[in-house]
């Protein structure tokens, strides 16, 4: 109904005060509030009076200008969340995140994402760090036209990552390195869930269930060390290692542009310096229980678990094969020779070898085979 109608209804005494308000779905106060506009200005008087002001808390046009330049300039493919982060670390930005998006997208620089499916309950995280980590690895164009690994290993109780790096191929000795970074910065944990990555699992049938009586190397590495090795078998199974690689995808390989990092030796450079860090502090949550199940590592060369271990048999002279590597004993104290002796070959990440009797070193090698110098002392 019009509000001339009702207007004319009250003052000619068929409607009340009251009645008026009720019929226009007002409040008493606010029907006497548009009488006397009505009165004063005519039908006029009754819009709304904010339309066409101005908002007192408007931006001003420069800054959203200044905005725009901003990320059309430097950050033209960066999600809203990577861009808000620097433009507040690095550029001083004192707008809220809400702003600068709605401000992108008012503009159409930036498109409007997608309505989210369903939500799906997530499995519970462990309460305690230590009590489970994962590891991954990415393959990706991190470095402008070149693709390689990142293997990442993070907590599952607070998503705190503790070694990420880049590597050519993800594989046993990669996995060794993101292990060894853990244990010597906060001890050992109690288990690692990863994918069946051959170098994690031996898997006999394609999607079948993994071999567990015939560990891999890094199986047995891990046994070694009593962390227990958990497989998925799912990638919904790693959703949470899954959605970190997505937001390192879209924000590490725009970091080294814009820094202009060409070299996976600078790359490591930065995640280790930098990156890693400022993403820990943004995504890491705190674990459901005070504490850590972390204990500390007390039992020697971590290194020397670490590695390939292949038994070897020594020649008749005194040499020992390995990858078409002969590795030539020294001689030493204990014994004449080790002819027919059973010995142990380590391989080490950095390709170095090492050859052991039992648990002691009889000699270390470079990658090429060639024998290392080492500190003997003489007899008494």
């Amino acid at each position: 109904m019009r509000f001339a109608d009702v207007y004319e209804g009250w003052q000619a005494g068929r409607l009340s005060q009251e009645d008026a308000a009720q019929v226009l779905g007002v409040s008493d106060r606010t029907f006497r509030r548009f009488s006397r506009r009505f009165e004063e200005e005519g039908a006029t008087g009754l819009l709304d009076r904010r339309i066409g002001q101005v908002s007192a808390r408007l931006a001003p046009v420069d800054e959203v200008m200044a905005l725009t330049d901003l990320y059309q300039g430097r950050y033209a493919d960066w999600t809203v969340k990577h861009f808000f982060d620097f433009y507040q670390a690095k550029h001083r930005g004192a707008r809220c995140y809400t702003w600068v998006k709605n401000s992108l997208q008012a503009q159409g620089i930036v498109v409007r994402a997608k309505r989210r499916g369903a939500h799906r309950r997530r499995r519970e995280r462990r309460p305690l760090p230590g009590m489970m980590l994962h590891q991954d690895g990415s393959r990706h164009s991190w470095l402008s036209g070149s693709q390689c690994d990142l293997i990442v290993t993070m907590d599952d109780a607070t998503s705190e990552i503790y070694s990420a790096f880049l590597t050519d191929e993800e594989g046993c000795m990669s996995s060794f390195l993101g292990v060894q970074a853990v244990i010597e910065r906060q001890g050992l944990f109690s288990s690692l869930y990863t994918d069946r990555g051959s170098h994690y699992w031996l898997t006999p049938k394609a999607g079948a269930r993994v071999d567990r009586q015939q560990p891999t190397q890094f199986h047995r590495a891990l046994s070694q060390l009593g962390i227990e090795l958990i497989a998925a078998y799912s990638p919904q199974a790693r959703g949470r290692s899954e959605r970190t690689f997505k937001t390192w995808q879209d924000r590490l390989p725009r970091e080294l542009a814009l820094a202009r990092i060409t070299t996976m030796a600078e790359a490591n450079r930065y995640i280790k310096r930098r990156f890693l860090p400022a993403f820990n502090r943004l995504f890491s949550v705190p674990a459901r229980e005070s504490g850590s199940a972390f204990v500390p590592f007390i039992g020697g060369h971590l290194a020397n678990t670490l590695c390939l271990q292949e038994p070897r048999v020594v020649g008749n002279d005194n040499c020992v094969r390995y990858r078409n590597l002969t590795l030539q004993i020294p001689a030493d104290d204990h014994r004449c020779h080790y002819v027919k002796a059973s010995v142990r070959v380590h391989e080490y990440p950095n390709g170095s070898l090492a050859l052991f009797h039992g648990p002691r070193c009889l000699a270390r090698y470079t990658a090429q085979g060639k024998a290392v110098p080492t500190k003997t002392r003489r007899a008494a």
